[in-house]
C-alpha cells in the first residue's frame, strides 16, 4: 500500500490493475476486498462489458480506511 494519499480525480473510472497500481497492491488483493467489510472497496460495473471499474473517490476511501 502507498504511503501517500493517492491522488485521483473523484469521478475518473479506472480498472482493477490501473487502481491496484495506484493503491501499490496486487490485483488479486483488490479483488479480495472489494466490497467485503468495512475496510471492503466498492466497485461499479459499465454498462457495456459488464467490466468492474473504481472510481478515484472509491480509490481513495479505500485508502483512508486501510491506513
Amino acid at each position: 500500500m502507498v504511503n501517500e494519499e493517492p491522488r485521483v480525480p473523484p469521478t475518473a473510472r479506472y480498472s482493477i490493475g490501473e487502481a491496484a497500481q495506484i493503491l501499490g497492491v496486487h490485483r488479486n488483493t483488490l479483488r479480495r476486498h472489494t466490497n467485503t467489510g468495512p475496510t471492503g472497496i466498492s466497485c461499479s460495473y459499465r454498462k457495456s462489458n459488464n467490466r468492474k471499474f473504481y472510481t478515484g473517490l472509491d480509490i481513495v476511501k479505500f485508502w483512508r480506511a486501510s491506513v
